[in-house]
């Protein structure tokens, strides 16, 4: 969903799956002091630090009906409040989406607010699985081994070409996050470089 009114851009992200239902709301919209327990003080919420800029809301299938009906609000009134506060904040934000479910299943089903999901519908991008796109798994692979090396601090691994085609064959349920834990897994337990035989030990089911 976007607002033509923002001037300049700003990015948040927030995994609205792993997050509690209790707690969701507290991250997206702030909180005053004593909201809660634990609440010593007040905070801003996810929506206002994105003000004028952009709120990247992954899983969104995962978030709760309460928050679906604030996060509704401010997208067409453009205003929140907080966690235990009387007070309307304006903001002005941006919201890109992600969600692994079937939107309209959920709606069916009484999971997730039409109303929602129409005003969120404006652009919708589809994202094919890793299976249907085994092509990149060489360019997947050869930056997640950049990116792993470097966290763990040692040489970037190369990898054998019979140990990229191997992968390539591998049925990817999990799709962009299970392929780099298994890159992250074969960085720890293989040698100087990945092999084959590396990807049939700790990868291949037996």
């Amino acid at each position: 969903s976007k607002n033509s009114r923002i001037p300049r851009y700003f990015s948040n992200r927030i995994n609205c799956a792993a997050i509690p239902a209790d707690l969701i709301e507290s991250e997206l919209f702030g909180h005053t002091g004593q909201a809660f327990t634990g609440a010593r003080q007040a905070r801003a919420g996810l929506f206002e630090a994105a003000d004028s800029g952009t709120l990247f809301l992954d899983e969104i299938g995962d978030m709760s009906p309460s928050a679906q009906a604030k996060v509704l609000r401010a997208l067409q009134e453009g205003k929140i409040t907080r966690v235990g506060g009387e007070k309307d904040i304006d903001v002005n934000v941006r919201i890109i989406a992600a969600t692994n479910k079937d939107l309209n299943k959920e709606i069916e089903q009484g999971n997730f607010r039409m109303d929602l999901f129409h005003r969120l519908n404006v652009i919708q991008i589809h994202v094919p699985s890793l299976n249907d796109r085994r092509d990149d798994i060489p360019l997947l692979v050869d930056q997640f081994l950049t990116d792993i090396c470097a966290d763990y601090g040692i040489a970037k691994k190369q990898t054998e070409p019979e140990a990229i085609s191997l992968l390539q064959g591998y049925n990817w349920t999990g799709n962009i996050r299970e392929l780099r834990n298994v890159v992250e897994r074969l960085v720890i337990l293989s040698g100087k470089s990945i092999t084959a035989e590396d990807v049939r030990s700790y990868v291949l089911p037996k």
